[in-house]
Order: C-alpha cells, then structure tokens, then sequence
C-alpha cells in the first residue's frame, strides 16, 4: 500500500495535552480537577482538599511510571489524566538519573551533563504521556512558574515567566504539549499623587484570574487550537475549567 493512500484530510481533534503553569496558590489544581473523569498522579502534596480520585503520593520515578503506565493501559473509565507537579516530578528524574549513574546529585558530572542525562528519563515521561492520549484521554501537566531573565536577541534582556523546569526539561515538555498556559492574578494598578510632583503606582487584586495562551514578553505560552491571548477565569473553582475549556475543540465537540 503506498503513502498516498494513507493521507489524511479534514480536522480531527485530538484529546489535548496541557501545560498549564502558575504562581504559587493561584489554584491550578482546582482549575485542573474540573476535567472530565480526572485521576491524579501526586508527585507533590496538597491535593488532598480537593478530593478527585488520585494515586498515593510518588515517592519515586518508579511510582510515577507505574502510575502513568496503568493510566495508560490498564482498563478504567477515567478521561483526564492530571500530573502534579511537573517540577516535582523532575526531582523524581533527577533522583532515578543520580542512581542510575552512582552520581551524588544531578550536577556533579559537571557542564550540563547530568541534566542531559535526565533527558533520556524525560523522554520515558512524555513517551506514556502520549500514550495516556493515545487511548483517548487528555492530559494535563501542572507547574509551578518562576521568574528568569531572558536574553533576547533581538532587543534588550527582561525577565518573563516560565515553567519552573531545567532549561532542557522545559523545552522538551513544551514541544510535548498542545497548549502552555500561564495561570496569574488579575492586576488592576492604581495611581496616587504625592507631594513634590511624585506619584506611586499600586497594584491591586480582588482574588480574580487570568489564563494566558499565547507568547509575550512576560510569559511563555502557546497555544495549536486559536484560543484567545487573555481568559477571565470565574472566581468559583467549579466553572473555571468550563471556561477554558469552551476555547478547545475536544471538549466542545464531546
């Protein structure tokens, strides 16, 4: 049978892999938990409170993997597969590599070379990632955000959000992922006169959200389904995840 015979026509979508990264409390979980069916791989505490169904916390790269592997082929009826935390997992990497190699830490090979080594472990995550997707299900990757310099070649250097992940983790995971979402408070600023011509300007919050989908210079982000660059989120965890939601079209067309 040739290839041509084998081409495909049309739009067909896909159930999506999510990158979705926040500061610290911002509510990523809650956001996260009101997926489809979701069962929780814990590679971090704190999901107690929200009480989705989850595996016991990983303590190990090996409890992670047998986790991810039955999610992916073990027979069962949930639809959304959750990963908490993605950097607490890549401790879990770095772990495995260090024992696998007879290393102390992650950096005593020098020059970059134990968090290269830790590709070939990340590689065997995002393998039964796509395999989680591959029966069906989407996933779901959380992530703490931090705040690094960037030095961009085209103009001067600032300093924007990112996933809190080695370099090279965070690239291969980012290409893994059908959408990079930035998850931060709303800030309104506000402006006040002050004697001798100064003024200071205040920011402020009343506990609302934002979910960013594409790229600035603030913050990593992409997005493969045309989402809008800015998501109001509603303040009830309930219905934040039907609001971004509306903005795939797996979900719109279940």
């Amino acid at each position: 049978m040739s290839m041509l015979s084998k081409v495909q026509t049309g739009t067909v979508h896909r159930p999506p892999r999510l990158l979705i990264y926040g500061t610290h409390g911002i509510g990523k979980t809650s956001l996260a938990a009101g997926a489809p069916d979701p069962i929780l791989v814990q590679t971090e505490e704190g999901a107690d409170e929200i009480g989705i169904p989850r595996f016991p916390l990983a303590q190990s790269f090996e409890d992670m993997m047998e986790a991810l592997s039955e999610v992916a082929y073990e027979p069962h009826d949930f639809k959304t597969c959750i990963i908490d935390s993605m950097d607490w997992a890549e401790r879990l990497v770095w772990d495995y590599t260090c024992k696998q190699n007879a290393w102390n830490d992650i950096g005593q090979p020098g020059y970059g070379q134990g968090y290269t080594a830790a590709l070939n472990n990340w590689y065997e995550v995002l393998g039964l990632i796509n395999a989680i997707r591959d029966r069906g299900m989407s996933v779901v990757m959380l992530a703490h955000a931090e705040v690094k310099h960037f030095d961009d070649p085209t103009t001067d250097g600032y300093d924007r959000y990112q996933p809190a992940l080695h370099k090279g983790a965070s690239a291969k995971v980012q290409e893994a992922a059908d959408a990079v979402l930035f998850m931060n408070w709303k800030i309104v600023t506000d402006e006040k006169k002050e004697g001798y011509g100064r003024k200071i300007t205040k920011g402020m919050g009343n506990g609302a959200r934002q979910l960013f989908t594409e790229e600035r210079p603030a913050a990593l982000a992409k997005n493969r389904f045309g989402m809008p660059y800015r998501i109001d989120l509603p303040n009830g965890a309930e219905s934040m995840w039907p609001t971004m939601a509306s903005h795939i079209p797996f979900f719109n067309a279940q």
